[in-house]
């Protein structure tokens, strides 16, 4: 398509200067700002940064005479935006949040290699920054982004639920998980139906969690697909199971991520599998029923593994990123350095993000706000991605999804289910 006249509004540079429009109309009465640094992110990113008075980057704004304008979306619509601008000849965003099994060397070659920026004016104490976050940003020896946000997944649980059926202690591993979830799939004293365990359908997260609580995976990080075919047929199995037995919700076909975080809220479900983030919302005594009922522990492997490989609960990890054809990168690298601070770093952990540095863990204020930080450093250890980056890696994603779906629900037996995912992601794997 040729570019348009530049006289002409384009939808891009409307959406762009809508959102400026936006950010400029939160300073209040204040003159405008003499620059704007348009950021696309997700809507969580924007969110621990704070507002008002707990502004964190309220300093670098003022130092720099700069707004900050957010454009969000939802994970997977982000990264195709992202990826789209960071293709163009010139793109309005400096600064873009990446996720960590995203970038293949195709598209890390959309992005500036950091590595320059930081030996010119260096992030404060870089190394505090968790080695295994940062080398999941480092394509081909280069540095694309620096992570700022991890999300570790840990088992939530009522502990109001479980002791009005019985249980005296959250499950230690994936057998006791099971049976739990069937006993507190019952209708509580206030009336409310209770499902033992809600998950959304349409991640990876949780039947790779199942898997890999048997010793197996969908994808090795050494890109080996389905390493052991057993262990993630016993993973299904014990989803499907739970789907028959009425501890997985009717509804799961259609269930979302915020459908979890609400069902915990109300007492509609028992247990859960979310990022340790989650856990200050989740308790939100403005949001929920049991404020300081719902607690967390690591996700348990099965009695299988036990006291021969740890439990590799899931990660994700967020990054921010320069695209190469950004127009002012000399101030998108100054808002990765501010946010990569350790005072915004713990600022932003205390607003309930997941803090990529490991002092912030150490910090009593944290500990204090974050019961849960503890129990999340330790599972962060051991933690990995869902899968490793590869060019298909999207589609191979929700073609195992529609195999995992049918199994769960019983519209395919669960070998059928594992020999599909074999037989229809072989080719998407790169050679």
């Amino acid at each position: 398509m040729p570019n348009k006249p530049k006289t002409k509004l384009t939808r891009r540079a409307f959406i762009a200067g809508s959102a400026g429009v936006a950010a400029a109309f939160t300073v209040g009465t204040a003159r405008a700002a003499g620059k704007t640094l348009n950021v696309l992110s997700h809507k969580v990113h924007q969110t621990v940064l704070g507002s008002g008075d707990g502004d964190l980057m309220a300093g670098w704004r003022k130092a720099n005479d700069a707004e900050i304008a957010f454009t969000t979306f939802d994970s997977n619509p982000l990264q195709d935006r992202l990826f789209r601008e960071a293709s163009l000849k010139e793109t309005e965003y400096g600064v873009g949040y990446l996720i960590d099994n995203r970038p293949t060397s195709q598209i890390a070659a959309l992005f500036e290699p950091l590595g320059p920026y930081q030996d010119k004016d260096a992030i404060e104490d870089f190394g505090d920054i968790a080695p295994g976050l940062v080398q999941g940003m480092t394509v081909d020896g280069k540095l694309i982004g620096i992570p700022v946000r991890h999300a570790t997944q840990g088992l939530f649980y009522n502990e109001a639920l479980l002791e009005e059926a019985g249980i005296s202690a959250p499950p230690a591993t994936l057998e006791e998980l099971i049976e739990q979830a069937k006993k507190t799939t019952f209708t509580s004293k206030a009336g409310t139906p209770v499902t033992g365990m809600v998950l959304a359908s349409d991640l990876a997260v949780f039947p790779v969690m199942f898997a890999r609580a048997y010793g197996g995976d969908f994808i090795s990080p050494d890109l080996k697909l389905v390493p052991n075919r057993e262990a993630l047929e016993q993973g299904l199995s014990a989803l499907r199971g739970m789907f028959e037995a009425g501890s997985l919700p009717r509804s799961y076909a259609t269930t979302k991520n915020d459908d979890q975080v609400t069902w915990l809220q109300q007492g509609r479900a028992a247990f859960t599998v979310l990022p340790f983030a989650r856990g200050a919302q989740l308790n939100n005594a403005e949001q929920s029923k049991f404020p300081g009922k719902i607690k967390a522990v690591p996700f348990p492997g099965s009695k299988a593994i036990e006291g021969k490989m740890p439990m590799a609960s899931v990660v994700e990890a967020w990054a921010m990123s320069i695209p190469k054809n950004a127009k002012d990168k000399a101030m998108a690298w100054s808002f990765i350095k501010e946010v990569s601070s350790k005072r915004v770093t713990l600022g932003m952990a205390i607003n309930g993000n997941g803090p990529v540095r490991v002092s912030s863990y150490a910090d009593e204020g944290l500990k204090a706000k974050n019961p849960l930080a503890a129990v999340e450093a330790k599972v962060l250890a051991t933690a990995r991605g869902a899968f490793p980056p590869f060019p298909e890696a999207a589609r191979a994603q929700a073609t195992f999804l529609e195999e995992v779906q049918l199994a769960v629900i019983g519209r395919k037996p669960v070998k059928d289910a594992v020999s599909a995912i074999i037989e229809r992601v072989k080719p998407m794997m790169p050679a």
